[in-house]
């Protein structure tokens, strides 16, 4: 197998136990919930943990990767991940799953983010787009079989052993890894910004953290405007500190460049509105319409279903229309489908439910693939590690935002309404929210220049080649014209 397939194949096996975790832990919420004695949404907070310890550690990849050895980190994240699966499936209340849930974060933020930069040094930019389509086709296959598989667990069996799935796959990757990818190090790691990673990690745990528990009643109100108002102004120094230093953890510098600044900004609130969906939409079947488990799973599996059938669409899709045009339509396309989830009701047929997740997963995967490879489009070899710590950090806050906004407008709209209890009237709101945010992103992609990432999609040689046709075709008919002057004359 050539290194362009093997590679992504390696990287997706980490991808692959992040998404089906995460997939099969929206689906079993209720029954784990219940089992720990809490609510559904309180144990959101095992959700945004997981991602809060994202978003916390990511910035620390880069530079450990450069200095101890992409394949060395890649396959100890895994290691960690592994163990914090291990917790999960040993709890016994909300204090201990969060802590689980923090020690895979801690995991995932190095397993992620140090698989995109090996990927990126290893493959040339002009196959990228279909590197990052090797690369999410088999970490996919995790949200097809996680809502059904961890659905059928939990109905039929326990929901304990859907984290011990993760034993025996990732075993599998830190074999693949030690065998197949090469100990690429840097020759002259840039020196650590330990006080650029303590405010970073305090500014996006307090913003994040805040948010999160933001209207759950677990903390005062006073407390969490403290928490956000401490994150924010340590995330002002760090950006005051980041101008000062050579090696930012996080690089902001980066946004200067039109395609990472689309990528990061309009990226957001796309996946702002996106992130909220296998939170809501596990929680609407089950609540709500008073499905099981299993049945929930086989639903919400649909769009996943969709993200497969694109997958082989999606260079052909950019190239043929550029990465502007495409994304700009497609944010607006992907939230039309998003809002679709609001007319959802216990009357609507299954079928139709199932027809408009597949076609909206289909379109919201090739916005995924166009927003994960633009961001690279213009970053310089040397920069890759820094780009990819910032793109990591930005999508896991996007997705914790996104459960904080979907929950948050579950729970207005249930104060609004004087009830206590989730039913099936208090989801429609939050999916047009999430929608709208979502939409908004088309008009950060539409301010990227016409050509942009012309180099990675292929465009640029489509239109060479129609240029080189024309001009073919033009001196084609310059000759025939000039033939037939001569034989007039001749004539």
């Amino acid at each position: 197998m050539t290194k362009e397939r093997l590679i992504p194949l390696i990287v997706a096996t980490a991808l692959f136990m992040e998404n089906m975790d995460s997939t099969v832990i929206a689906t079993s919420l209720p029954a784990i919930a219940a089992d720990i004695g809490t609510s559904p949404l309180t144990l959101k907070l095992a959700i945004t943990s997981y991602l809060l310890s994202l978003a916390v550690f990511i910035p620390a990849s880069g530079w450990t990767a450069d200095r101890f050895g992409a394949r060395m980190v890649f396959s100890i994240a895994i290691g960690v991940f592994m163990i914090g699966s291990i917790g999960c499936a040993l709890s016994q209340n909300v204090t201990h799953f969060v802590i689980a849930r923090i020690l895979q974060g801690m995991g995932g933020a190095m397993m992620t983010p140090v698989g995109r930069l090996v990927l990126l040094r290893s493959i040339d930019k002009s196959a990228l787009v279909n590197a990052m389509t090797w690369v999410t086709v088999p970490a996919l296959i995790g949200p097809v079989i996680g809502p059904p598989l961890g659905g059928f667990i939990t109905t039929y069996f326990s929901w304990h052993w859907i984290f011990l799935i993760n034993i025996p796959i990732g075993l599998l990757g830190i074999f693949m890894a030690m065998k197949y990818i090469d100990p690429i190090k840097s020759e002259d790691p840039e020196r650590f910004d330990l006080y650029g990673l303590v405010l970073a990690g305090i500014g996006l745990a307090g913003i994040a953290f805040g948010l999160s528990v933001a209207g759950l009643g677990l903390l005062p109100w006073p407390v969490v405007a403290g928490l956000v108002a401490v994150g924010t102004i340590s995330m002002t120094l760090y950006v005051m500190h980041a101008r000062r230093t050579g090696s930012p953890v996080l690089d902001f510098s980066l946004l200067r460049l039109s395609t990472m600044r689309a990528s990061i900004i309009g990226g957001f609130l796309f996946r702002l509105g996106i992130g909220a969906l296998p939170f809501l939409l596990p929680l609407l079947m089950q609540e709500g319409f008073g499905l099981t488990p299993f049945q929930s799973g086989l639903v919400t599996f649909a769009s996943a279903v969709g993200a497969m059938g694109m997958k082989t669409l999606a260079a052909r899709i950019i190239r043929a229309f550029g990465f502007r045009n495409m994304m700009t339509v497609n944010a607006v396309v992907s939230a039309v489908f998003l809002a679709a989830c609001a007319l959802f009701t216990v009357t609507t047929p299954l079928l139709l439910i199932f027809i408009i997740l597949v076609v909206g997963g289909f379109f919201r995967s090739l916005q995924f693939t166009a927003i994960n490879t633009v961001a690279y489009a213009e970053v310089e070899p040397a920069q890759m590690s820094r780009a990819t710590t910032l793109v990591s950090v930005n999508q896991q806050l996007a997705i914790s935002a996104g459960v904080a906004v979907g929950a948050f407008s579950v729970e207005s709209t249930m104060l609004w309404h004087h009830v206590t209890e989730l039913s099936a009237d208090v989801f429609p709101p939050a999916f047009l929210v999430v929608a709208v945010i979502s939409a908004a992103s088309a008009y950060f992609f539409w301010q990227m220049p016409d050509d942009a990432g012309h180099e990675i999609s292929g465009r640029k040689v489509v239109e060479i080649s129609s240029r080189k046709g024309a001009a073919k075709a033009a001196t084609k008919a310059a000759s025939e014209g000039t033939e037939d002057a001569r034989d007039q004359r001749l004539g």
